[in-house]
């Protein structure tokens, strides 16, 4: 079988076509009503799925060095979206925490997202956008597994 022609061959097609378009329709990686930057909306999903982290436990679960992080978490102290708190554990590194201002834009910013998803399956049957979701869990439990970075997925539905 030609390579063209595998399925694989479609869904790598498919999801080039998916990151042009949320590119297409944002600026600078972002929705014209958007309350985060992408960096910031991935660092606060990631605490509030896992509770504080330091920049180590950062950098194991999304494999980049300190200084990109200390950069991320630096602007989102800035912005009030995290702070800095004692290991809740015990441990010495320091570790970031969500603040309220953080959950707020956080839910805010998630609504945002969820609203423009309803606006482009609002012709889908519920079922439909059920097994689309399903598939991209499948999709994506399949990439972290790859690297070994799982993703906690107790925050949202399955």
């Amino acid at each position: 079988m030609n390579t063209a022609d595998r399925a694989t061959a479609q869904v790598e097609f498919e999801q080039m076509l998916l990151s042009r378009y949320m590119h297409l329709h944002k600026g600078k990686g972002r929705r014209a009503d958007s309350v985060l930057d992408r960096s910031a909306y991935i660092l606060l999903s990631r605490i509030r799925a896992q509770g504080p982290m330091s920049i180590g436990q950062l950098g194991d679960a999304f494999g980049l060095d300190a200084s990109t992080l200390n950069r991320q978490t630096a602007a989102a102290m800035r912005a009030g979206l995290v702070e800095r708190i004692p290991d809740p554990d015990g441990g010495m590194a320091r570790k970031f925490r969500i603040t309220e201002e953080g959950e707020r834009r956080l839910d805010e910013e998630r609504a945002g997202l969820v609203a423009s998803l309803d606006r482009i399956m609002a012709d889908w049957p519920e079922e439909d956008i059920a097994a689309f979701a399903g598939y991209l869990r499948r999709f994506n439990s399949d990439i972290e597994r790859l690297h070994g970075m799982p993703w906690p997925r107790a925050c949202v539905n399955p």
